[in-house]
């Protein structure tokens, strides 16, 4: 009882005037720094907003339709084999290609959303190969049966598989996510989520546009990731000492990431030209530049992980002072880099681990291709993700001490139980001693041998028994 209302008593004790001095002092510093460099990366923001004109890109969508074609979507009611040329015009199949002799195609009779009587939808020889289709699928198919010219006489199938309609399990996931998030986190869990929409707010009206109209992409990720950053910190966890500190080493994280990622793109010749995607691109536009792409998504693809070290390095401070609020500077900094240590190991395996799997199937591929590992992991395919995950990780593990060592000499300026002088802080130093001492005494009488040579439990057991 009275260990825990001295506690209290700490807790709650008024500051001291020097310690309101300290923590205004601190405080006018991280704005001296953070606001001049919030309104330059706005005023950069605006300078750098893109027109949205799409002026000399020549894209033909493949999600455009002719006239009479539409995309429908239906349930799949029977799935069945059959020649590959049923329906087909003697001279080719669907796709202009002679069919081979005796080669069966799947087809799924499938009930159209909007009503009417089932339709035969010719499923994709990679779809059917690789996953199949069964009853109960819902789909979306190309229906050709009104386009001008096409019939199925002329061996044009009427119903092209397109794609699976996955909206049902995204929004279970979806939804399932939030209702985690918030239960766990409460309501810092649910203004993160809001948070993480205007990030992606920033990156298709900001980012995405500028990239394609050729800004500067070196200038256009530090921009939107310092503006993302900003919004997502101070909105998710408020705003505060700590959050400003979280704030300073992410900045400083995101430069040292920007740097490498320049010199990286442009020492390892980073092209993008091994890339179906990137070559589409490169065709659409003559401002779109591909490394300029490369470039932007090394930036960008650090941002969450960058997030998560610097805020959780800044919290581990703030937690440690709490618990000892009489420790020194430089004690107070090791114990926080031990934890940080541990967060860099996880992190790096995280960021390892989480690219590979994106990068599997290539990883397949060179596997069976039998190639030496260094001519493997140098090559195009698998380069650039290889000099992502070292480009993140060396941003991430430099901010951790600089994170650190901010975090530290706010924490100790801005302290009030640390700063506070005079008596009460005495008293309150020797209450932190005294509720040490207790602990330990009870630890002993609690450890068997140790409690019956204990003199406090003897005199403890004959004041019990004058009871």
């Amino acid at each position: 009882m009275g260990a825990g209302h001295s506690h209290a008593n700490a807790e709650h004790a008024e500051p001291t005037p020097q310690a309101l001095a300290a923590r205004k002092k601190a405080n006018w510093i991280l704005a001296a720094v953070l606001i001049p460099l919030t309104l330059l990366t706005l005023a950069a923001m605006v300078m750098l907003w893109p027109s949205g004109s799409k002026e000399g890109i020549k894209l033909a969508s493949p999600y455009a339709a002719a006239p009479g074609v539409t995309f429908d979507t239906g349930k799949i009611q029977r799935v069945v084999t059959g020649s590959c040329t049923e329906g087909a015009q003697p001279g080719g199949d669907a796709a202009g290609q002679a069919p081979h002799q005796g080669s069966e195609c799947t087809f799924a009779f499938t009930e159209p959303d909007k009503g009417g009587n089932p339709v035969k939808v010719v499923i994709n020889p990679d779809v059917a190969k690789s996953h199949g289709v069964k009853v109960g699928d819902n789909i979306r198919y190309l229906n050709l049966s009104k386009a001008q010219g096409a019939s199925e006489a002329q061996g044009t199938p009427a119903y092209v598989f397109v794609d699976f309609v996955r909206t049902l399990p995204i929004i279970f996931l979806a939804v399932l996510y939030a209702v985690v998030v918030i239960a766990v986190a409460r309501w810092r869990g649910l203004r993160a989520l809001i948070g993480l929409v205007g990030a992606y707010g920033v990156l298709v009206a900001f980012m995405l546009p500028g990239l394609v109209e050729g800004k500067p992409p070196l200038l256009l990720a530090l921009v939107g990731s310092t503006v993302i950053m900003i919004g997502v910190l101070y909105f998710a966890h408020g705003f505060s000492a700590r959050t400003s500190t979280a704030l300073l080493g992410t900045m400083f994280g995101l430069g040292i990431t920007a740097l490498l990622a320049a010199w990286a793109t442009d020492a390892a010749n980073l092209a993008g030209v091994g890339s179906h995607d990137a070559a589409t691109l490169t065709n659409i536009s003559d401002n779109i530049s591909i490394s300029g792409i490369i470039l932007c998504g090394l930036i960008i693809s650090g941002l969450g992980v960058l997030n998560d070290v610097t805020i959780t390095q800044s919290s581990a401070v703030w937690e440690l002072w709490e618990l000892a609020p009489e420790t020194s500077a430089r004690q107070l900094f090791t114990s926080a880099m031990r934890i940080g240590r541990d967060h860099i190991a996880s992190t790096v395996y995280t960021i390892a681990f989480a690219y590979a799997g994106a990068a599997l199937p290539v990883l397949i591929l060179v596997m069976l291709y039998e190639r030496p590992l260094g001519d493997a992991l140098t090559s195009a395919e698998l380069s650039e993700e290889v000099i992502r995950t070292l480009v993140g990780s060396v941003g991430l593990v430099l901010a951790i001490p600089v994170t650190t060592i901010i975090a530290v000499l706010v924490v100790k300026a801005t302290g009030i139980r640390g700063a506070a002088k005079g008596p009460d802080a005495v008293g309150r130093s020797g209450d932190v001693r005294d509720r040490i001492v207790l602990d330990q005494v009870d630890a002993v009488g609690r450890s068997g041998d140790g409690a019956a040579s204990s003199p406090e439990t003897r005199r403890g057991r004959r004041a019990a028994a004058r009871g």
